[in-house]
């Protein structure tokens, strides 16, 4: 099982994610992750844009999911930006 944490930038079948669920939590075999991608529409503080290795992707927020730590790939980290990141998460949930 990859060891992931929070903020970590994860690929699946080419899909690029952040996990966001919190290192407090006992061990699962899922994690919470969001889709970072080139061509969704972002509205303001929903869809962040976060940078990574100089690329620009748009935090896809609304596509949150659960996915299995065996399938994942970890590939960066996002750790400088969770501020916007915890911001998107927040809109999500509550709308503000």
């Amino acid at each position: 099982m990859e060891c992931l944490t929070r903020y970590d930038v994860a690929e699946y079948n080419g899909v690029k994610m952040v996990v966001v669920e919190s290192d407090l939590l006992p061990p699962d075999p899922a994690v919470v992750v969001i889709p970072l991608l080139t061509d969704y529409p972002a509205v303001k503080d929903l869809n962040p844009e976060l940078v990574l290795n100089g690329q620009c992707w748009v935090l896809a927020t609304r596509l949150i999911a659960a996915v299995r730590r065996s399938k994942l790939r970890r590939v960066g980290n996002v750790a400088d930006q969770g501020d916007r990141i915890n911001r998107a998460v927040d809109v999500l949930m509550a709308g503000v």
